[in-house]
């Protein structure tokens, strides 16, 4: 049996390697890599820190709208699937890298497993949850994290094929998390104290248009005490071309990109963590972080109402405010599983179709 897992971005690199460690003594396993994230600090850094095999096969992909990137993956992956003739085709989460994917291989007649399926955050003006609408829909095998998401599916009228498996960052964690507080040197190299900082990402198309970079300048000067702000090169780009990044830098204390390890143990140490990441919200919560999300809407819902994750817009004042009133939760339930996701999904995988 032959499957092929295609991944291009930070989250989907992580979540593949639990699952081709799974998949190694049940089939033949196929990484394809469509160039999405191709930054070194966003791409090869997670191969090695996770011990993910090298990729198979690698488009180039690059930048651009999403709709060239889209249709950038479309035209490289169609002859990689033709060549490798899979039994499954495995995409990860919502990005364009997952749509590609699970068009090709619908069109070319092979069965697309999704993990990560499910999720909904029911703003359609976000690209993420058009990809996941469309790839659930057309996916022969559903992976889902929580019962959340098979209720999502299920309010859709999808119910074949749907699996409550747990998530397999949970997995991830579990295995990676203590090496990143034993081996991450990054709190040292930073001089920077536990539970003393505030850490944020911002990286979504939303929250980097030149109209909404003001507003995050003035997010991150209205923070008080110490804020580490990994720079996703995207941010960067946007805020140098605004001629913003120095105000940025005297704001923050500015990193490149940080891979798996580096940025697991930042994030475990820290007070409070602001994103507008889907991924990073999720992570704060395996953390037991306190997270405010700079997006009006959000896909882990549990999280939200848990009070663990709350929704702030991307303003100075209602940060500050949400700052001020944020709390540590006394429950911290495991809602995502026990860390055998992997495990599920590919036993699923490997069964003979019904």
């Amino acid at each position: 049996m032959k499957v092929v897992s295609v991944v291009g971005n930070r989250p989907q690199f992580i979540k593949a390697a639990p699952l081709a460690r799974a998949l190694a003594p049940l089939c033949d396993h196929v990484l394809v890599h469509t160039g999405q994230h191709y930054d070194e600090e966003l791409s090869a850094v997670f191969f090695d820190e996770l011990g993910l095999q090298p990729p198979d096969h690698r488009i180039e992909t690059g930048s651009g709208s999403h709709a060239q990137q889209t249709g950038s993956m479309l035209v490289g992956l169609e002859p990689v699937l033709a060549s490798e003739q899979p039994d499954v085709v495995l995409v990860y989460g919502d990005t364009n890298s997952t749509l590609a994917g699970a068009l090709v291989a619908v069109k070319s007649g092979y069965r697309i497993g999704h993990v990560e399926s499910g999720l909904r955050s029911f703003d359609r003006a976000m690209p993420e949850e058009v990809n996941r609408v469309v790839t659930d829909v057309i996916s022969d095998l559903r992976f889902c994290p929580s019962q959340v998401a098979v209720d999502n599916l299920m309010a859709e009228g999808i119910t074949d094929g749907v699996h409550l498996v747990g998530d397999v960052m949970v997995d991830v964690a579990a295995q990676f998390g203590p090496l990143a507080r034993r081996r991450s040197t990054i709190l040292e190299r930073l001089s920077i104290e536990p539970q003393a900082y505030a850490l944020i990402t911002v990286h979504r198309q939303s929250n980097t248009e030149a109209a909404a970079l003001g507003a995050l300048v003035e997010v991150l000067e209205s923070i008080e005490g110490p804020l580490v702000f990994p720079l996703h090169p995207r941010t960067e780009s946007a805020l140098s071309r605004r001629g913003l990044l120095e105000r940025v830098e005297r704001a923050a204390l500015v990193t490149p990109p940080l891979g798996y390890l580096d940025f697991t143990a930042l994030l475990a140490s820290a007070r409070v963590c602001l994103t507008d990441s889907g991924g990073v919200q999720k992570e704060a919560y395996l953390q037991s972080v306190p997270c405010l999300t700079l997006r009006d809407s959000s896909e882990w819902v549990e999280t939200i109402e848990l009070g663990w994750n709350r929704l702030v817009a991307m303003d100075s004042a209602a940060v500050a405010k949400a700052l001020a009133e944020i709390q540590t939760p006394a429950e911290h339930p495991p809602l995502y599983g026990d860390g055998h996701a992997a495990d599920r999904i590919a036993e699923l995988v490997a069964a003979p179709p019904r």
